[in-house]
């Protein structure tokens, strides 16, 4: 016989919970007191008892063990990691080299033991989407004329033709017509997508209500406290003048 660690009742347990029932002098508060279970187990040992059984039951659901619940928790798993797959598919890979080229920028740390006073040089990239193919240059400045000399730099070395910028809207990769970067791309035949902006005049509105309600919040408190400690001067001067008039006169 196969029992859990955890078992409140032993088939022991249950024989002797049977046999002191039947002398009629234990009710099942008390049986339940002795054993520290509760009311409704006793009742329902008692129930199985009268049909003598006092081993605990093992569980009748057989479909956990079946190979047919296996097949088909293993096809459910198998088409959730597929329709995972294809998601990831869509939402990141593309068809061939150069449809789109992800361009970012950013500015390089000082390295150990230089002086926080020498000019910051930045850090350009562009990798494509479908080959992961990587270029990388290394410039002075963040400027458009920057970006235009790297987008040149990754055309002249890239076995493919780009067909789209993917970038961010920084002032180097984004602008008018004159703009260096939207220049080249136009001269070379290269479309430009962007990042999707997010509007912030929302979270604005949302902040500058949160300050003037923390604000109004604050001038009731303290406005409260004023009051208070007024009110508390004005009782201990009432209470010192009572208790020796000369004394609050004369200070």
């Amino acid at each position: 016989m196969v029992m859990h660690k955890h078992i409140r009742l032993t088939p022991h347990d249950r024989q002797k919970i049977w046999q002191l029932w039947q002398t009629g002098e234990y009710k099942v508060s008390r049986l339940a007191e002795m054993y520290r279970v509760s009311r409704p187990t006793i009742y329902k040992t008692l129930a199985r008892a009268r049909k003598q059984e006092f081993v605990p039951r093992r569980s009748v659901n057989n479909r956990f063990r079946s190979l047919k619940y296996g097949l088909k928790r293993l096809a459910k798993v198998e088409r959730e990691l597929e329709e995972k797959r294809k998601r990831e598919a869509r939402r990141y890979n593309k068809s061939y080299p150069g449809e789109l080229v992800h361009f970012e920028s950013k500015r390089l740390p000082l390295i150990k033991g230089e002086d926080q006073s020498l000019p910051r040089e930045y850090l350009f990239v562009a990798i494509d989407d479908f080959s992961r193919e990587l270029y990388a240059g290394i410039f002075p400045d963040k400027t458009q004329y920057s970006a235009e000399l790297f987008l040149r730099q990754v055309a002249d070395e890239s076995l493919y033709t780009i067909e789209y910028t993917y970038s961010d809207n920084g002032k180097e990769f984004r602008g008018v017509s004159e703009h260096a970067f939207v220049k080249t791309c136009a001269e070379l035949g290269i479309g430009q997508k962007f990042t999707r902006s997010i509007d912030l005049r929302p979270m604005a509105k949302q902040n500058a209500r949160s300050s003037r309600l923390w604000r109004c919040g604050t001038r009731r408190k303290r406005s409260v406290i004023e009051r208070v400690a007024r009110s508390a001067c004005c009782a201990s001067l009432t209470s010192t003048t009572r208790s020796s008039p000369t004394k609050a006169l004369t200070g």
